[in-house]
């Protein structure tokens, strides 16, 4: 079993963008790939569509169901906050040892399985741990998905700092264009890469529908 965790450097930064094209990419290319989003927050259980798990679902080609949504995501929670404080609203216990479980059961099956994280790399994802907690139990690859917002390339190399701390292996950078950025995604691009070498980091335009020079740089 392959694995690649997809973090970020901050809410909202396009993890499920990045992980959608991915997988779509490496199906088209018949290769046996899944997404797993093991905990999701500000989830409605009755109105899925458009959020994280079902766009991973479709992008596998599946239909959004309540089963598959379930086997997706199997931990829900209707807060839009960190996992931990929207279990807790829900009389909830959200332990780092359960999503550990959750994850290597997914590490076990055959093929490539792309697991996304909740919120950045640094992010409350249980009780008392952080998602990087977690991707250190799990001993994954990363790829870090960032902005091209001015102030990017200060949160991207303390995320990058944060991950090697750990030990963690970065796989590459997928820097997703901003909008409204006063700063133009190639120079983004550019600057960034300087201080990250030998790590490749990847533009990514809004709408980019070509992945195959991030998943060429993830090594599948």
């Amino acid at each position: 079993m392959s694995v690649i965790f997809v973090t970020a450097t901050g809410t909202d930064a396009g993890k499920t963008f990045i992980s959608a094209g991915l997988l779509r990419h490496w199906r088209a290319h018949h290769l046996k790939a899944r997404g797993f989003k093991p905990v999701v927050s500000g989830f409605d259980p009755d109105a899925p569509a458009g959020s994280d798990p079902a766009l991973l679902i479709e992008a596998m080609g599946e239909e959004v169901t309540r089963a598959r949504l379930d086997n997706m995501s199997p931990f829900q929670f209707r807060a839009p906050l960190a996992p931990s404080m929207a279990a807790r609203l829900e009389g909830r216990r959200l332990e780092l040892a359960d999503l550990i479980a959750a994850c290597q059961a997914q590490q076990a099956q055959e093929g490539l399985v792309l697991i996304e994280g909740a919120g950045g790399i640094m992010s409350p994802i249980a009780e008392g741990a952080t998602c990087l907690d977690l991707v250190a139990a799990l001993k994954a690859d990363v790829l870090l998905v960032a902005g091209s917002y001015l102030g990017s390339i200060s949160h991207t190399l303390t995320a990058l700092e944060a991950l090697r701390a750990k030990g963690i292996r970065v796989a590459a950078i997928a820097m997703n264009e901003t909008e409204g950025s006063s700063v133009a995604l190639g120079d983004a691009q550019r600057e960034t890469a300087a201080f990250c070498q030998p790590i490749p980091v990847i533009a990514l335009r809004r709408h980019e529908t070509d992945f195959g020079a991030l998943a060429h740089s993830c090594g599948f």
